[in-house]
């Protein structure tokens, strides 16, 4: 816990006590809203890869995102694939293969992969951390002005021109837009295409 309080510190976050739904306290790392998430719970991993989970994301239909940090205490994102798709071969070959087309990705606007586990049990996918809300969660705040509405368009136009050179995003939404104080990321990109390939599997519902 030492290390998340100095990485926190170091960016000006907050390390702060919560009490679990079992009435023990754990620490919560955030900054208000735009902290990373929630305490693990009872079913959450401590460690996926080399990577030490602190603190749950959020959840889909597909995977539960966690903040992790790496062994030199790096900010990372591990999106853990959820047990029902994880026992699905057809599920886990597309997601090996949109794995493989992300590692190709390396734009300036979309988060960086940094580890990848398709054939572990769970899968799983690492990225670089983006400290930011989402395009959602920051547009009912406040208004944008001009200029921060046009470099957000051109942020995502290239970004899209990046991962369109190696494969189709098909879940492109506000959600899925995180805004760094750098420019915006494109992150899902990988995952919703092996969704999309899932469910179009002949003989599925």
């Amino acid at each position: 816990e030492g290390a998340v309080r100095d990485h926190c510190a170091d960016r000006g976050m907050e390390v702060r006590p919560v009490k679990a739904a079992d009435g023990r306290a754990r620490s919560r790392v955030g900054n208000g809203p735009l902290g990373p998430g929630d305490p693990l719970g009872s079913d959450d991993p401590q460690q996926i890869g080399p990577y030490r989970l602190v603190s749950l994301l959020g959840q889909g239909g597909m995977a539960r995102v966690y903040f992790g940090l790496s062994p030199t205490n790096r900010a990372v994102a591990v999106k853990v694939i959820l047990p029902h798709l994880a026992r699905d071969p057809v599920f886990v070959e597309g997601f090996r293969r949109e794995v493989k087309a992300a590692r190709k990705v390396n734009g300036a606007y979309t988060p960086s992969v940094v580890g990848a586990g398709p054939d572990d049990v769970p899968p799983w996918l690492a990225t670089l951390y983006v400290r930011g809300p989402s395009l959602k969660e920051a547009v009912p705040k406040q208004p944008f002005p001009e200029i921060a509405i046009w470099r957000l368009v051109g942020g995502l136009v290239e970004a899209l021109q990046d991962i369109h050179e190696h494969l189709v995003h098909r879940d492109l939404k506000p959600r899925n837009i995180l805004l760094d104080p750098d420019g915006p990321r494109v992150i899902d990109f990988g995952i919703s295409a092996a969704l999309d390939e899932f469910r179009t599997t002949p003989g599925r519902p």
